[in-house]
């Protein structure tokens, strides 16, 4: 009896320590919303937590106007092209580095797996000069090309994942008939797509929230990207916190409901690899 009442305690101890910090994480999130959806003169004359009454989408229209419509598209179809460009890319070369052998493999692994050790910023500058030089700073190029060819992370995460497939399987392809690419995209990619999944979450989230190289390489109105058009509004409405909170809801929204379509597949991939 003793043992089942500790056992409750701990329960109601774990779901209260949860349940606090989904409200701090969630708290912000709806806040921001909250004095999206206010007139500047409600944000002004009532309390933060104060309901919006009656409620407004005039501060989205106007961030929309100031061009931040435009940055919304540009941050789509980069974040779509790198996504794409980096599933394919890293599903090729984990499997590459999981299931063939050449000589060299694993050594050539862990040295590019080595390269996540290089700060992002110290190849900030070689890149600038190396598409200053090729003349395509300000276009979209210079936002996707250095991003298209998979990612370290992306790679090992995927061996790991295809390194966890069953040989057997893998093997009665081979003797069936069926070449590398067929396995690859018959077999191993329809098995993986917990990991692939989750992939996708990782890397639309890492490159829709970009700013430092987007910046730097883009510097025009015609290629600027969201995060970078959310903080010139900041800069440009200095205060006005009801239309850079509609500029922030409208900067996490889409990234809101991918989590939400995906979260099924992103749980059942930290079930079966342990990922944290």
């Amino acid at each position: 009896m003793n043992t089942d009442k500790r056992a409750a305690a701990r329960a109601v101890v774990a779901y209260t320590v949860l349940i606090l910090g989904a409200l701090l994480t969630i708290a912000p999130l709806v806040l921001s919303a909250m004095t999206a959806i206010k007139t500047p003169k409600q944000f002004a004359g009532e309390s933060a937590l104060a309901t919006p009454d009656p409620a407004t989408v005039d501060n989205f229209r106007t961030v929309l106007d100031q061009g931040l419509g435009r940055a919304v598209a540009v941050t789509a179809l980069m974040t779509v092209c790198i996504t794409c460009g980096q599933l394919v890319i890293s599903i090729m070369a984990a499997y590459a580095f999981a299931r063939t052998r050449f000589p060299g493999r694993d050594v050539l692994f862990w040295v590019y797996l080595g390269t996540m050790m290089v700060p992002s910023a110290v190849t900030l500058v070689p890149m600038y000069l190396m598409f200053a030089k090729l003349g395509w700073l300000n276009t979209f190029w210079a936002l996707v090309l250095p991003f298209l060819f998979g990612s370290p992370y992306a790679i090992f995460l995927l061996r790991q994942y295809f390194l966890a497939i069953p040989g057997e399987i893998i093997d009665a392809a081979r003797v069936d008939g069926a070449t590398t690419l067929d396995i690859l995209i018959s077999v191993v990619v329809p098995m993986s797509r917990p990991i692939l999944a989750t992939l996708t979450v990782i890397t639309v989230v890492s490159q829709w929230n970009s700013f430092m190289w987007p910046l730097v390489a883009a510097s025009g109105a015609k290629w600027q990207v969201l995060t970078v058009a959310t903080a010139n509004l900041q800069t440009q409405y200095n205060a006005q916190w009801t239309l850079i909170m509609a500029a922030t809801t409208l900067a996490i929204a889409p990234l809101v409901l991918l989590f939400v379509v995906f979260q099924r597949q992103v749980l059942r991939s930290i079930a079966v690899t342990g990922l944290k």
